[in-house]
């Protein structure tokens, strides 16, 4: 089989993880995999086999941003055209709403077997504290880049947002959840970890408003556990200076420690008590997934998204509401009793070789 993905660029993000995990194990399993990059920019090794190109914008003129749509779908289409010359794409994956607006004015794939990712809760993203005559057009904006096409979205709760809150209609709407290269994660958590044999807490995330890190600093000083509370991630130097500040206000600086962006977060995951989300909204929430696989116990704010999906059954006693009190009990709770974790049933949801025949069957339909 052929397949097409288009992605906006590859900074390092999950989505683009994601992209590149879907590549790498289509590209083992004997398919063909192109993948057309709209922007110059990869913060990601490329996996062996791949059909890499870079469609990036060069027009500089002053009304660019008037004509970018057309413009760009344009050079998408060339670029089809010629990797179209001998064989046709059995399937075409588009990656993140950037590249959605694009790829919704492409003429080439008019007929080809399309579908657009979603994966974020849009109306977080877009809608946001946005109101009146601007949340309208806002949610039209959106409304036409998706209406009656093929969508897939990374939960059932991203689906639902697109629905209710922009009135779209697609052609037809399907849940395939990220992929996990389950072995690879387990090999990379068994690399060395300053904090192994300790017990801690743990918080995977920039530091941005959406990933809540206030309500989790909160939550953590109102548990009254004395264990650590490990923060990986980074932002801007003021988004730190506040939080740490914060820690301070809060009688807990002592106890909690910023170790800042790690190329391999999976050792500290694997070594912790527990992690937590403290988010507003999360599209999926890949470092739940991957504590578990851990065997690493996890508590979440039972926010938009993939959340509640991923902790079913006795997990669901780690989702709480989005408040630091629910939070803090949530955290006490899992710490001190933490649930059975069903490694079968992970790897049958999660295992990146099960994702993979998902997405290859919607070629099939």
């Amino acid at each position: 089989m052929r397949i097409l993905m288009i992605i906006d660029g590859l900074p390092g993000g999950g989505a683009e993880k994601v992209v590149l995990t879907l590549a790498e194990h289509f590209i083992r399993q004997g398919d063909s995999v192109t993948l057309f990059s709209l922007r110059d920019i990869c913060q990601y090794p490329l996996p062996g086999g791949l059909h890499y190109q870079v469609i990036a914008d060069k027009c500089r003129a002053p009304w660019r941003k008037l004509t970018e749509l057309k413009r760009r779908a344009r050079h998408l289409d060339q670029a089809i055209a010629e990797a179209e010359q001998s064989v046709r794409f059995n399937l075409v994956l588009s990656h993140l709403h950037k590249t959605d607006r694009i790829v919704a004015h492409s003429k080439k794939l008019a007929q080809h077997n399309l579908w657009f990712c979603l994966h974020g809760v849009f109306s977080k993203s877009y809608l946001g504290h946005r109101t009146g005559f601007s949340r309208w057009l806002k949610q039209q904006k959106v409304k036409r880049v998706y209406q009656h096409r093929n969508i897939i979205c990374v939960s059932d709760s991203v689906g639902r947002d697109l629905v209710s809150e922009f009135s779209v209609t697609p052609a037809r709407l399907e849940t395939i959840y990220n992929p996990f290269d389950i072995e690879a994660i387990r090999k990379s958590a068994d690399e060395s970890c300053e904090l192994a044999g300790t017990d801690y807490l743990i918080h995977v995330g920039r530091f941005h408003q959406t990933k809540r890190h206030d309500r989790l600093l909160e939550a953590y000083a109102k548990s009254g556990l004395q264990s650590p509370l490990v923060l990986l991630g980074q932002g801007k130097p003021e988004q730190e200076a506040q939080l740490r500040q914060l820690a301070v206000r809060l009688d807990i600086s002592d106890r909690v420690i910023f170790k800042g962006f790690q190329l391999n977060p999976l050792p500290w995951i694997r070594h912790a008590k527990l992690l937590v989300l403290s988010s507003d909204s999360e599209g999926f929430g890949n470092v739940l997934v991957e504590a578990l696989l851990l065997d690493t116990p996890v508590v979440s704010t039972r926010c938009p998204g993939g959340p509640a999906e991923i902790l079913t059954g006795e997990l669901a006693r780690g989702l709480c509401e989005m408040n630091a009190d629910a939070l803090a009990y949530a955290i006490r709770d899992i710490y001190l009793s933490p649930p059975v974790i069903d490694q079968v049933l992970l790897q049958q949801r999660y295992n990146v070789e099960n994702i993979c025949d998902q997405y290859r069957r919607q070629a099939r339909l």
